[in-house]
């Protein structure tokens, strides 16, 4: 009886132990709330969808031109638009190599110099014309200018040849002419672009020499959305068109 009583008594006084995982604090973690896809208005998805600029990128080449009498000619480009109208890529003006004529065809020069701009804008106004400017060397030696000229990007889509005919500055007198002769300095104009303009050319005396052929490439973007529609009337009315044609075109 004395030795249950001491034993009662040792494991009275001996204190009960506890696990090491209930000393362990508890962190409570809350559930993150499931996202609700909020609901687009109509009229924003409308605004959204609909752009607010088109594009027209062009690539192509200036082929070749034709100036009777000359010889180890290069010519010069550059691009005329309109303030509402932004280049978005490729070279806005660019200058070509020398070439002479051949025996094969003497007053045919071949550059076959690539020309290559994506243009964006809000509005047609101002259409982008290229400006071609033909220089060679004169008697002495001297760079003159063979001819200027322009013509506006074609509207439609599609492949397109243009043949420009060009133009030089003439002198108001004998006098001028004979000076401008002997010295090299020849009429031209201090800037090319003014032959894409109007201002000014009231006054100016020209004289035709020449010819320069180009090819475009020309793909718009976004012009029917804008309401401008440039595609031409056959491909709108396909049925009008025979149907030999339809399949030689496309």
């Amino acid at each position: 009886m004395q030795q249950e009583e001491r034993l009662r008594g040792e494991v009275s006084e001996t204190p009960p132990r506890r696990s090491a995982e209930l000393r362990v604090p508890m962190k409570f973690v809350p559930s993150a709330a499931p996202s609700v896809p909020m609901a687009t208005p109509p009229g924003n998805m409308a605004a959204a969808s609909s752009p607010s600029v088109f594009m027209v990128a062009v690539n192509g080449q200036i082929e070749s031109g034709q100036f009777p009498g000359f010889d180890d000619l290069y010519c010069k480009f550059c691009f005329v638009y309109g303030q509402d109208w932004v280049p978005a890529a490729g070279l806005e003006e660019g200058i070509s190599q020398i070439t002479s004529r051949s025996d094969v065809a003497p007053t045919t020069f071949v550059w076959n110099f690539p020309i290559e701009i994506t243009f964006k804008s809000t509005n047609p106004a101002g259409w982008p014309q290229i400006v071609v400017s033909v220089y060679g060397p004169d008697f002495f030696g001297n760079d003159v200018v063979r001819g200027y000229g322009a013509v506006h990007i074609p509207f439609t889509p599609g492949r397109h040849k243009r043949t420009i005919a060009m133009f030089v500055p003439e002198s108001t007198s004998k006098l001028q002419k004979f000076t401008s002769w002997f010295t090299g300095r020849r009429p031209e104009f201090t800037d090319p672009k003014v032959v894409a303009r109007g201002e000014g050319r009231e006054v100016t005396r020209v004289r035709s020499q020449g010819f320069v052929t180009i090819s475009f490439n020309v793909v718009t973007k976004d012009m029917k959305k804008l309401g401008y529609d440039v595609s031409p009337s056959d491909m709108q009315n396909p049925s009008l068109v025979p149907a030999t044609e339809r399949i030689h075109k496309y």
